[in-house]
């Protein structure tokens, strides 16, 4: 309850415990707001701050005072002890024993609750010795459940606020890390040892209290920017004070962070006035007049009329003489003139939204009967101001910063996601921005909302009535942008959805934005802060409620919605992860989140978005998994992880197939034991064989099943992983052709081609027909890489520019797209048909780093030779020697590709050093070895580095020969690069 009534027609605040009269719709002591709290009891999640109080010695007590002084003693305590409680704006929960429990921040939170229970555990330690007694204190921070039937707080900070006080020694308060940074540098503090409580794993740092001191004053270390016409508008009105020697009364309304005092900063750096400053505080006694009597002290004058100057000494408690608040306001009025005579006078009230009205009177009294005096009345409030006093005259309203403003204020070195992420969240925030990059610093690069802006924020929130908060928190649900009809349907019983989200868009929480629906209004938080304030407030059994219900809602309306499934799976997937974190695992739910988001999964796997598709999945799977096993699903998981690193794709591959064993799928594990043996292939050189085998075994059961899917992953292992090892490059393309149907089947719309591009761009078909078929594919697969494996068939047809401009496009794409160096294996492969071998060298140095950090052992046996290769042709033969032998060392026995081309940089660094035997020996076996496969290419390739091999030898008839043989695979590839060097080498020998 936000009230409580103990006479009738008395209200009672339950922030700071005033007895209000009737009707009042705010506190007259803090302006509490009445309407903030419901009439009827709602469960929420708070960060509040518990205090738990016992005496210690009270056995002794009973065994020596008579029973009636003793109970009368501990009435005295518990009535002291509830004084000062709510005094600091607690409340007390109950009374064990001898024992208090108070909570700050129910029924409403306040930003500086941890500092109010830490001024109250400061002042109840400092009564019990008063009351002939001893006692102990804990002091904790944390999230709460409130607004049970037992009404009472229940959640970890209780546990380890009583466990903290039974660790205290008598006089003592301890108090826990969360309590400290919230309270910051107005409490001094001294670490004790982590303290062993029960029940915890891990021992709880803990700090023994010293001294409860004053709010520092603010610092504004931060750049000034973005408020250049809001400074220019108050250096005109310093203008006019100083001209017309005046008093002017000038407001500037923002939310908490915003820059109000940062604005006034920079506004009275270089004024030549008298400035004092004062600022009206939250709660407290006496604190109508505290930020007048902070003036008064730091002007430290009397006015010369005697009436007015006995008026201040009563204000300032130095005589007992009565005095009225006119009289204060008019000595008060007569004091700042007089100052101003002498020199021109700025008076600063900060945070008067908390000021009282007889304060908000003074002012009002100050600027319109001040006269002949230069008097600047800098007020600074929070928009609250204006909804206790509607009428106050407000100079300047402060909106957050612009997006190149919040550029400026992030420094350089924070770069890339989490700059956008912290102005994202900050929302034009300063005072976000900079809490937010200090917990970067401390957090190593993570986005940490600091639990200061967390009070700050759930305090704000606490400010809205019933229907307010209710609209506010559905609107969280469905997240940062929300929808009018979305919240109408997660509070049905909200009659009035509009008029409430108009009150919010005037309270600056949210603002309309543009709609994802037909005939929907939207919405959106100010700052996705707030979104997540209001969002954390929520019970989890009500998040799960509410997000299930919300997909519901979508479901009817989103069809238009390009990633439908990614936003109706991310509400499920919350209501089934809420349920099963409360003991009510819903595996139905689980279900259905797990396909939605596993359709989004296979989506961005098809469209090559690997890093999406991944996230996509594993949640996908961690949803399935203890229901039923996904062999398929898992298999798609593994193809998205294979650019992390082939080892971890084939466990996941291998854990699946258990998976399947344990279920009695055989199938399903037959399945997964083809993906497992595919993803070895690429880091164990004795995979292929039983690659093949279980491949071969897998097509039938598959085809009966009509498990096309699951075919996909076969064939394609069966094409890239069996036959372009081999170097049966028609079989790869037939293969590649197999899985493209399935996948139709299958209903996939993959960007994937299987790798059809490369076998026959390396095949035996000509380069001119493989360039039309891969035109006909371009229109529905326009990826980079189909781009570049187009620009090395151009190359092939010696059309070098076309080739060049199509792969640097491409080339940049690809990098834009992934981040990583996988596109320079086709840059390599064209810069070397084009005879740019210095390029290719370059491209693929970098090609075979990215695959050493990612242990892809099967490739970088294949491409260090070919790197190798590339090095000869620049006659670096010595640093070509040890590419040739990582690839003797890693390479498959049966894989065609690294046993040629190992042999041929060997048998070119041997022919170099003048070993012809050894050296015509390899080139030999290499050109028997392209020789089984069908690729056009590798074999001119082979017997072209024979002639060289040959003619070094001085056997120049037979290095012809070769020559001859190598010109008419390239003839028949149709590949006129390589044809017309080859020629011209001839040409060369001849003549």
């Amino acid at each position: 309850m936000g009230m409580r009534s103990s006479l009738a027609g008395v209200l009672v605040c339950a922030s700071c415990g005033h007895a209000n009269s009737e009707g009042a719709k705010f506190c007259e002591e803090c302006g509490f707001s009445f309407a903030a709290v419901p009439a009827g009891t709602k469960e929420q999640r708070k960060t509040v701050t518990v205090l738990f109080c016992d005496l210690t010695g009270s056995t002794a007590l009973g065994e020596t005072l008579d029973p009636e002084r003793l109970r009368a003693l501990l009435a005295r305590y518990f009535e002291r002890m509830r004084a000062i409680v709510e005094r600091h704006g607690g409340s007390v929960e109950k009374f064990i024993g001898d024992a208090v429990m108070a909570v700050f921040g129910v029924p409403v939170l306040h930003e500086d609750d941890a500092l109010r229970a830490l001024r109250a555990a400061a002042e109840m330690r400092d009564a019990l010795p008063e009351l002939g007694l001893q006692g102990r204190i804990g002091v904790m921070t944390g999230e709460v459940v409130t607004g049970t039937e037992e009404r009472l707080a229940t959640g970890d900070a209780v546990n380890v606020a009583a466990r903290l006080e039974q660790a205290a020694e008598p006089g003592e308060v301890l108090l826990g890390a969360p309590t400290l940074a919230l309270a910051g540098d107005a409490v001094e503090v001294e670490p004790v040892e982590p303290l062993e409580l029960k029940g915890k794993a891990e021992p709880v740092p803990a700090y023994r209290l010293l001294n409860v001191l004053e709010a520092p004053e603010r610092r504004h270390e931060a750049l000034f920017v973005g408020r250049e016409r809001e400074l220019a508008l108050l250096r005109e009105v310093w203008g006019r004070v100083q001209a017309e020697h005046r008093c002017e009364l000038v407001t500037v309304i923002g939310d908490a962070g915003v820059g109000k005092s940062r604005l006034a900063a920079e506004l009275l750096a270089p004024l030549e006035a008298t400035v004092v400053r004062g600022r009206c505080l939250p709660y407290g006694d006496g604190i109508t007049y505290w930020p007048v009597v902070e003036v008064l002290k730091q002007l430290d004058q009397l006015p010369t009329d005697e009436a007015a100057a006995a008026a201040i000494r009563s204000l300032l408690d130095e005589t007992e003489a009565a005095t009225s608040a006119e009289e204060i306001a008019w000595a008060f009025r007569k004091t700042l003139e007089q100052v101003a005579a002498e020199r021109p006078l700025v008076v600063v009230f900060d945070d008067i939204q908390w000021g009282e009205q007889t304060f908000l009177d003074l002012i009002e009294h100050v600027a319109l009967l001040s006269s002949d005096a230069a008097i600047l009345l800098l007020c600074m409030a929070r928009p609250e101001l204006t909804e206790r006093r509607p009428a106050w005259p407000v100079t300047l309203r402060l909106e957050p910063l612009g997006e190149e403003d919040v550029e400026e204020l992030i420094p350089e070195r924070i770069a890339g996601g989490l700059r956008e992420r912290i102005a994202r969240a900050a929302g034009g925030n300063p005072l976000f921005i900079g809490e937010m990059l200090a917990m970067a610093q401390e957090a190593e690069g993570e986005v940490v909302v600091p639990p200061t802006l967390q009070a700050l924020l759930a305090a704000r929130l606490d400010q809205l009535d019933a229907g307010e908060r209710r609209v506010l928190e559905r609107g969280a649900v469905e997240g940062e942008v929300f929808h009018r009809g979305a919240v109408q349907a997660l509070a049905p019983e909200e009659t009035e959805v509009t008029p409430r989200l108009a009150a919010l868009v005037r309270r600056q929480l949210i603002r309309p934005d543009r709609s994802h629906f037909a005939r929907e209004d939207g919405f959106r938080f100010r700052h996705l802060l707030i979104r997540d304030a209001a969002y954390d407030a929520l019970p989890k059994a009500s998040r799960a409620e509410l997000h299930e219900r919300f997909a519901g809602w979508l479901e009817q309306r989103g069809e238009e919605l390009v990633e439908l499934d990614e936003i109706l799976g991310y509400h499920l997937e919350q209501a089934a992860r809420y349920k099963q974190e409360l003991g009510q695992a819903d595996p139905t739910l689980a279900g259905r989140a797990g396909e939605r988001l596993a359709a989004a999964g296979r989506r961005a796997l098809w469209r090559a978005d690997n890093r999406a598709a991944v996230g996509l999945l594993e949640r996908a799977l961690e949803l399935t998994r203890p229901a039923r096993p996904d062999v398929v699903l898992e298999l798609d998981l593994a193809a998205a992880l294979f650019d992390r690193g082939a080892a971890t794709s084939a466990a996941i591959a291998a854990a699946a197939a258990e998976r399947a064993r344990a279920a009695g799928d055989e199938t399903g594990e037959l399945l997964a034991r083809v993906g497992a043996a595919y993803h070895r292939v690429f880091f164990s050189t004795d995979a292929l064989d039983e690659l093949e085998l279980l491949a071969r075994k897998a097509l039938p059961p598959l085809e009966q099943a009509g498990n096309h899917a699951g075919l996909v992953h076969v064939w394609y292992a069966l094409g890239f992983g069996v036959a372009n090892a081999r170097g049966r490059l028609e079989d790869h393309a037939h293969a590649s052709e197999q899985a493209l149907r399935h996948a139709r089947l299958a209903g996939q719309r993959t960007s994937h081609l299987f790798h059809l591009d490369d076998a026959i761009a390396d095949g035996p078909r000509p380069a001119d027909d493989a360039l039309r078929t891969l035109d006909a594919l371009l229109p529905d697969n326009p990826s980079p890489r189909l781009l570049l494996v187009r620009a090395w068939l151009l190359s092939m047809l010696a059309r070098f520019d076309e080739a060049a401009r199509i792969a640097r496009e491409a080339g940049e794409h690809w990098r834009e797209l992934t981040g990583d160096d996988w596109v320079d294996v086709y840059l390599a492969r064209i810069a070397a048909t084009a005879g740019r071998h210095e390029d290719a060298a370059a491209h693929l140095r970098r090609f075979c780093d990215l695959l050493e950090a990612r242990g892809l052992r099967s490739f970088l046996s294949t491409y260090a030779p070919l790197r190798g290769r590339s090095l000869c042709a620049l006659g670096r033969h010595d640093e070509a020697e040890p590419l040739a032998r990582t690839g003797r060392e890693l390479g498959d026995e049966q894989d065609a590709t690294t046993q040629a081309l190992w042999r041929q940089v060997q048998a070119l660094v041997n022919a170099r050093r003048g070993q012809h035997t050894q050296a015509e020996q390899l080139a030999r076996e290499a050109v028997a070895i392209t020789e089984r496969t069908d690729a056009l290419n590798w074999q001119g390739d082979a017997l072209c580095d024979l002639a060289d091999v040959l003619h070094a030898a001085g056997q120049s008839d037979e290095a012809a020969a070769a020559l001859a043989q190598a010109l008419e695979r390239y003839v028949q590839k149709k590949n006129l690069a390589m044809s017309a060097q080859v020629r011209e080498r001839l040409a060369e020998r001849q003549g």
